[in-house]
């Protein structure tokens, strides 16, 4: 009986260790930005900065529940990997999309978008861009109350 117990304890425990293994991130939230181009807290890390031999950038970005980025538009593109919560996208003049963890979205060079965390999720990303000396980043205005609360 009292090996029965251990056994049960002991898969217990292994089974708990790979559901908190399955459930940590993979990379760190990185540093709160002060960066005035969002509304709520936003975490960035950078992972690869763009250079001669690899011309992309890689980051990750972390939102607390209701923080977004302002309008913005990449000349280049980019690639949004969601790795955790529930967010939203929005390019000019379409309906907001709602994006989980394991969605790509593609971000089109010259479209004017926002994304961010849903009201009541946090919402991390990888993003990729590449063409690192091109592709700086054109924010725009600030998304409002009416535009964010729009999602169907």
């Amino acid at each position: 009986m009292k090996k029965v117990l251990y056994v049960m304890i002991l898969l217990g425990a292994i089974a708990s260790t790979r559901a908190m293994a399955q459930t940590a991130p993979v990379f760190t939230r990185g540093e709160l930005s002060k960066t005035n181009n969002h509304t709520g807290d936003v975490w960035l890390r950078e992972l690869n900065k763009a250079d001669s031999v690899i011309d992309c950038n890689i980051a990750t970005a972390t939102f607390a529940p209701g923080a977004k980025l302002d309008w913005h538009i990449h000349p280049a593109g980019q690639i949004l990997m969601i790795t955790e919560g529930t967010g939203y996208y929005q390019e000019k003049g379409k309906p907001i999309q709602v994006v989980h963890q394991g969605d790509v979205i593609k971000c089109v060079p010259g479209v004017a978008h926002w994304h961010g965390a849903s009201p009541k999720s946090t919402f991390t990303y990888i993003a990729v861009s590449t063409n690192g000396a091109t592709n700086k980043t054109q924010w725009l205005q600030r998304v409002t109350d009416e535009e964010y609360n729009s999602v169907k």
